[in-house]
């Protein structure tokens, strides 16, 4: 559960988002996307995911140019511990294809969460 401060923190970031992650966000918010309930700017083990899908155990991060990889090898690695992949994406990828970027966590969230399929007959029987 987060807690107060985690909370507000996770607001302002979500008002904060960089420009490439509003138009990743608007994309991850269509249709194809709706089954992994993905949230933004969520918190996690201390930190703030990007964007989260609990049902798959996947952080997507969208990282900038003063980013530093070789930082993020514990976060990762804690998070692997709480049973989350991480997914990066540098700000130039959603910026020239963000469509293809979109289809790579599709294929990711795919691979490790199916939604439930309605059964042959119709109406969830």
């Amino acid at each position: 559960m987060a807690t107060r401060t985690q909370t507000r923190r996770a607001r302002q970031l979500r008002r904060d988002m960089t420009p490439p992650e509003r138009k990743l966000w608007a994309i991850l918010r269509t249709e194809p996307f709706k089954p992994f309930h993905l949230r933004r700017q969520a918190p996690i083990g201390g930190w703030f995911a990007d964007f989260l899908s609990h049902r798959a155990n996947l952080v997507i991060e969208i990282d900038g140019d003063t980013h530093l990889p070789g930082s993020d090898c514990a976060r990762d690695a804690a998070l692997q511990k709480l049973g989350f992949e991480t997914l990066r994406f540098w700000n130039s990828e959603v910026w020239e294809d963000a469509g293809g970027v979109a289809e790579r966590i599709l294929y990711e969230l795919t691979l490790r969460y199916a939604p439930p399929q309605p059964s042959p007959e119709g109406r969830g029987r």
